[in-house]
């Protein structure tokens, strides 16, 4: 029978070493966005998804983390905590968890905000049978320089002048099974993106889910936590 209500494990162990100096003082998911912590935006849209069991796998400044969250109450939600004496990376963080869930769960990375219908990924990765579901959404970007492509003997064959690119991109959200943990080897960093490879090596069914309509928000770098910061920031402007 398919759980209605999968846990969400959310990985805030990370270090967030690229938006030091603020990390210094604060872990990474709990640094500001407008007059919430940028978790907490995260586990009220997962309360707001019918998600009501959160799993925070946690490791630097996890203090801050625990104190301010405490069980979940405050927010009518249960709150696990699974702490590790240093940052594993995604894999090793989500490893953590494996004693923690039983059946479907998301998986969802503690840096980023999302605004879109949670179920309907639920329900697609079930109808595609999937052991993973990965969000993804459309994302281009105006490169900074002019490309030149050239032949091998170093005639100009084109040149474009700061073309925009863009694909898919994940997004940090995701829909898992627990056979997710056999590909995940203890003890030591190993990339997701390789646990991902060896799952489709493996012939496990790995599929895509595509977000429509929303803009994507990743908060890893100064820049783009300041341009989430102010979007909130105007959305805040709009309530009061």
């Amino acid at each position: 029978m398919v759980p209605k209500e999968p846990k969400a494990v959310i990985l805030a162990g990370g270090m967030g070493t690229r938006l030091q100096p603020y990390t210094f003082f604060l872990p990474k998911p709990m640094l500001p966005l407008a007059d919430k912590p940028l978790l907490e935006h995260l586990i009220l849209w997962l309360k707001a998804n019918g998600v009501n069991e959160i799993i925070l796998t946690v490791s630097y400044m996890r203090h801050v983390i625990e104190s301010y969250f405490g069980n979940g109450n405050e927010w009518n939600v249960k709150i696990t905590f699974i702490r590790s004496n240093s940052p594993l990376g995604i894999s090793g963080q989500l490893l953590t968890a494996n004693k923690s869930v039983d059946s479907t769960f998301y998986l969802l990375y503690g840096d980023s905000v999302f605004d879109f219908d949670l179920g309907k990924m639920l329900e697609f990765h079930h109808k595609s049978n999937a052991t993973l579901t990965i969000g993804v959404m459309r994302h281009t970007e105006r490169y900074r320089y002019g490309l030149i492509e050239r032949a091998d003997d170093g005639r100009v064959l084109s040149w474009r002048e700061k073309p925009e690119i863009g694909g898919l991109v994940n997004v940090g959200c995701y829909v898992a099974e627990p056979r997710i943990f056999d590909y995940i080897p203890p003890g030591k960093m190993y990339g997701f993106d390789r646990v991902v490879s060896d799952m489709m090596n493996s012939g496990e069914r790995v599929y895509s889910y595509i977000i429509e309509g929303k803009e994507f928000l990743d908060i890893g770098d100064e820049s783009s936590y300041k341009r989430a910061y102010n979007i909130y920031l105007q959305k805040l402007g709009k309530v009061l």
